[in-house]
C-alpha cells in the first residue's frame, strides 16, 4: 500500500506531505484546488510519460515521492530482477525538470522509464483518465477472465503453457535441424572432398618442421660434407692430426704420473678428455659419411612439404588445425547422414504436443467460455446496482493463434444504452463510466489480482442520491482487501471513507499553493454539510451528514 506522496512544484501545488493508511482513503476538495492534479503527479511517479508544462512556474524542477509498504515475495523478486535493492518499504521517486530530462528512481537507483512503469503496475492501479487503465488493455482482459475463473483454469493453464513452450521448442529445434541440413547438403560433396584430401595427407605430428630440417640440410649437404671432412682431417686423420698430439701429450703425462699425485691427477683428466674427443672423432666420422645428397629426394621432400603447407592455408595455419577441421567435417557429414532419424523423431514430438495441445487448449476454451457467462452475469449485476439500467457487459471470446495462454481471444465489451451494440471498453467516452465498470469488476475479483493499491478518479461523475450510496458501499467492500484511495465531490460516497483528506488551494499576494489536510470527527462533519447544502452549511445539512456518517459506520 501507499503510506506516502510528496509532491514538490507540481503545478500549483509548491509543497504537500500526504500520509495515507490502509482501508478506504478519500479525497474532497473544492473544484480547482488540486485534487486531479495530485492523481496526475502520482501518475507521473508510478512511471507515465513526463510533462514539463506541469513544473511550477519559477522552478526547475518537480518531484514527485512515494512510500509503499509491502511484503509480498512476488513484487520483492521484481525489484531483485531490475537489480534493485529488494528493501521495503520501497521508495519511488520521479524527477522532472524544465531541461526536458526525467529521471526515476527505485530505491534510490536509477531505473528507465519502462522499468518504473512495468514494476508499478503490480502495485497500483489508476483508475480515471490516466495511464494505468489495465481494463483498457485489451491483452490484459484474458488475465481478468482467468483470474476470475482461476480455481478451475489455472491447473489447465499451466498445463497450456507447458505444452506450448515443448511445442516451440521442438519446432525451433527442426527448423534449426532443417536450414542445418539445408546448408551442409548443398556442401556435402565439398566436405567429403576435403576430407578425403586430408585422410589421404596422412600427416605425421610435426611432419612440416621435419621435412624443413631434412630441405635445410640437404640443401646445404655439399658444404656440409666439406667442413666434417676437413674437422676429421684436421682433427683425426692427417699425420699432424690434434689428436696425434695429444695422444704424445698423454704419453708424457702418463710417465711423470709415477713421481707425483698431481700429476697423476692431471694425466688422469688430461687421459679422460682425450677418449671423449675420441669418441666424438667416430661421431663425426659416421656424421660424414651419412652425408649422401640425392636430387630425387630433395624434391621429393620439398613437394611433400609443399602438399602440407598448401592445406595449412586452406585449413587454418598447422596441422592442429588440419585435423580440427577434418573432425568438424566428420561430424557434420555424421548430422547429414543421421538427419532423418534426428527429423523423424523431431517431428513426432511436435505431433504428440500438438494434439495435446489442441486437446487442453479446447478444453481450456469450454472453461473459459464458462466463466465467461458467469463473469457476464455478475458484472450485470453489479452495474444494475450501479444505476447502469440499461447497461450489459460482455465477454467476447473468438480464436486467435496458438500461444502460451491457449488459443482464444478475449475482450470486454459493453453496451451503455438500448439499441446500440457492445462496443469495446476502450471506445467508452466517459471516465466515470469506466471507473464504475471497473469498481464492479474488483467488487467481483477483489483480492485476486494481487494490486495492493487502487486509485478511482471521476467514479462519481453522473451519478447522484441512492446510487452514489452503493458505490460507497462497494468501494468500502472493495477496501477490506485493497488499499482505496478515491477522489470524489458526493457526499454519500465521502462518509463511508476509513479515512478523509481535504484539499484546499490558498493564495495570497504572490502564489497560490495547495494544502492537504486529515479531517477530524467533527471537521468531516462540517466537510460533508458543505457537500450536501453547497457553501452555507446548515444545521440541517450538519444533521444529514452525521447521519451518513452514523449509516457508514
Amino acid at each position: 500500500m501507499i503510506s506516502h506522496i510528496s509532491i514538490r512544484n507540481f503545478a500549483i501545488i509548491e509543497e504537500l506531505e500526504l500520509n495515507l493508511h490502509p482501508g478506504l482513503n478519500i479525497i474532497t476538495g473544492e473544484t480547482g484546488a488540486g485534487k486531479s492534479i495530485i492523481i496526475e503527479a502520482v501518475s507521473m511517479a508510478l512511471g507515465s510519460r513526463a510533462d514539463t508544462d506541469y513544473i511550477r512556474t519559477g522552478a526547475d524542477k518537480a518531484t514527485i515521492g512515494i512510500v509503499v509498504e509491502t511484503d509480498d515475495p512476488t513484487i520483492l523478486a521484481q525489484l531483485e530482477d531490475l537489480g534493485v535493492p529488494a528493501d521495503s518499504p520501497v521508495i519511488l521517486n520521479r524527477e522532472i525538470s524544465s531541461a526536458s530530462r526525467s529521471l526515476c528512481r527505485i530505491n534510490g537507483q536509477i531505473v528507465p522509464l519502462s522499468s518504473l512503469n512495468n514494476f508499478c503496475r503490480k502495485v497500483v492501479d489508476i483508475h480515471g483518465q490516466y495511464d494505468h487503465q489495465s481494463l483498457l488493455d485489451v491483452e490484459k482482459h484474458i488475465d481478468i477472465l482467468d483470474l476470475y475463473g482461476r480455481k478451475e483454469i489455472s491447473p489447465l493453464l499451466l498445463k497450456v503453457q507447458d505444452l506450448y513452450h515443448r511445442l516451440s521448442a521442438s519446432r525451433a529445434a527442426l527448423a534449426a535441424l532443417k536450414k542445418r541440413l539445408a546448408d551442409s547438403e548443398r556442401q556435402k560433396d565439398l566436405m567429403r572432398y576435403e576430407l578425403s584430401e586430408i585422410e589421404g595427407a596422412a600427416i605425421k605430428d610435426d611432419e612440416d618442421e621435419q621435412l624443413q630440417e631434412d630441405i635445410k640440410l640437404m640443401q646445404h649437404s655439399e658444404a656440409i660434407y666439406e667442413s666434417l671432412a676437413l674437422a676429421c682431417e684436421k682433427a683425426y686423420e692427417s699425420d699432424n692430426s690434434s689428436m696425434s698430439g695429444l695422444s704424445s701429450a698423454l704419453a708424457q703425462l702418463q710417465a711423470a704420473a709415477r713421481y707425483s699425485k698431481d700429476i697423476t691427477q692431471a694425466a688422469e683428466s688430461f687421459a679422460d678428455a682425450y677418449y671423449a674427443l675420441d669418441d666424438l672423432g667416430r661421431t663425426l666420422r659416421d656424421l660424414r659419411d651419412s652425408i649422401n645428397f640425392s636430387q630425387q629426394d630433395l624434391d621429393d621432400k620439398s613437394e611433400r612439404l609443399d602438399s602440407i603447407e598448401r592445406l595449412k592455408r586452406k585449413y587454418g595455419g598447422s596441422i592442429d588445425s588440419i585435423r580440427a577441421h577434418a573432425r568438424e567435417l566428420e561430424k557434420l557429414l555424421g548430422e547429414v547422414e543421421n538427419a532423418d532419424a534426428e527429423a523423424q523423431q523431431l517431428k513426432e514430438e511436435i505431433s504428440v504436443y500438438s494434439a495435446a495441445y489442441e486437446e487442453f487448449a479446447g478444453e481450456l476454451g469450454s472453461l473459459r467460455r464458462q466463466a465467461a457467462e458467469q463473469l457476464s452475469k455478475a458484472i450485470n449485476e453489479e452495474l444494475a446496482e450501479l444505476n447502469f439500467k440499461d447497461a450489459e457487459f460482455s465477454v467476447l471470446l473468438g480464436s486467435c493463434p496458438p500461444g502460451e495462454k491457449g488459443s482464444d481471444y478475449v475482450e470486454f465489451l459493453i453496451r451503455t444504452n438500448k439499441g446500440e451494440s457492445s462496443k469495446p471498453l476502450a471506445k467508452i467516452a466517459s471516465g466515470g463510466e469506466l471507473s464504475r465498470i471497473m469498481l464492479a469488476l474488483k467488487r467481483i475479483t477483489a483480492g485476486l489480482d494481487g494490486i495492493p493499491t487502487m486509485i478511482f478518479d471521476e467514479i462519481d461523475a453522473g451519478i447522484s442520491g441512492a446510487t452514489a450510496g452503493v458505490v460507497g458501499q462497494k468501494l468500502k467492500s472493495i477496501a477490506k482487501q485493497h488499499q482505496i484511495i478515491c477522489i470524489t465531490h458526493l457526499p454519500q460516497i465521502a462518509a463511508m471513507g476509513d479515512h478523509h483528506y481535504k484539499i484546499a488551494k490558498v493564495s495570497d499576494e504572490i502564489s497560490t499553493h495547495t494544502t492537504f489536510v486529515p479531517l477530524t470527527s467533527k471537521e468531516r462533519i462540517e466537510e460533508l454539510a458543505a457537500l450536501l447544502s453547497g457553501t452555507t452549511v446548515t444545521d440541517a445539512a450538519r444533521k444529514q451528514a452525521e447521519e451518513l456518517l452514523k449509516r457508514s459506520s
